[in-house]
């Protein structure tokens, strides 16, 4: 079982940069397929990126694609998403997920292991 914390969210302007870091514990990330969702209120949770397990590829949303890059760090047991020109509409709470997969899924019931999530406010 792998635990996960997200940490780096605040508040932002717009055209600016931001870096979430999720650090794992419990299992190594190598072995796991690492995404971010996000989540306003009364929508759901809305797949962003994700990074295949042992070198197998990144994902993006359509939305984010070219401004937001994920990244891990196996040997920090951590996963980045950097945020590059984020938009008002990037608000949300992001959250990090992990599963056992190989592959990259899209859904949220796709991801087994969830963390609490940081918040990421982008002012215009």
């Amino acid at each position: 079982q792998v635990h996960v914390v997200e940490s780096g969210g605040g508040l932002v302007q717009a055209g600016g940069s931001l870096r979430l870091s999720c650090a794992a514990s419990g299992r190594t990330i190598s072995w796991y397929t690492m995404a971010w969702f996000r989540q306003t209120p009364g929508k759901e949770r809305e797949f962003v990126a994700a990074i295949a397990s042992r070198g197998g590829g990144t994902g993006y949303a359509d939305s984010v694609k070219g401004r937001f890059t994920i990244s891990r760090d196996n040997a920090k047991n951590t996963v980045y998403l950097q945020m590059n020109s984020p938009k008002p509409e990037d608000t949300a709470v992001y959250y990090c997920a992990a599963d056992v997969s190989g592959s990259i899924g899209y859904q949220a019931v796709s991801y087994e292991y969830w963390g609490r999530g940081t918040q990421v406010t982008v002012s215009s």
